[in-house]
């Protein structure tokens, strides 16, 4: 399965261990390919013309040109849709990975993950800044999770631990149902 990053990764393999599946045990390796701009050459590697391995993947809605255009240039297709896409396995993410997360759980669940951590104090302090002001909870939550080092990777396992089973995010639902 391939991801565009470190904190994808975990929030799959965090949802695989939730559902009692074992991916290691079933052949399954949930790749970060370090961004969107790497699919050409992580497709060339694992796709039809490298080791052939049957692929998934998770991608952000401003890199679905990236993915299209890596799985046509991987011969997995041609003017490929959303739901070609989806057919060969790979799922969009309407912001992101943490975006989806924060609107399944809701705000008020990711401020008590946040609180548990002992963040809400710095997350308060970002509300505050003029450019966050006036904005959504969960704009403020995502912008959070996406400043200070290595935030996303901690809070994506989290997240996904917080989460009711029955309102995983579609996309990360899926690409696990995929593989």
């Amino acid at each position: 399965m391939l991801v565009e990053g470190i904190s994808d990764q975990l929030a799959v393999e965090a949802l695989a261990e939730r559902r009692r599946r074992n991916l290691g045990a079933q052949g399954i390796s949930v790749v970060p390919i370090g961004g969107a701009k790497n699919i050409g050459s992580s497709l060339d590697r694992f796709g039809p013309q490298g080791l052939d391995a049957r692929l998934a993947g998770l991608y952000d809605a401003a890199e679905e040109g990236d993915f299209q255009r890596g799985l046509e240039r991987a011969g997995l297709g041609s003017n490929l849709t959303r739901a070609d896409m989806e057919r060969l396995g790979f799922y969009m993410c309407v912001a992101d990975l943490e975006d989806e997360l924060i609107r399944s759980l809701g705000a008020a669940s990711v401020e008590r993950v946040v609180d548990a951590q002992g963040d809400l104090g710095s997350f308060r302090t970002l509300q505050k800044q003029p450019a966050w002001l006036g904005r959504t909870t969960e704009e403020q939550l995502r912008r959070f999770m996406g400043s200070g080092a290595r935030r996303k990777i901690r809070y994506a396992p989290l997240l996904v631990e917080a989460l009711d089973l029955a309102r995983v995010p579609r996309p990360l639902d899926r690409v696990l149902a995929h593989v």
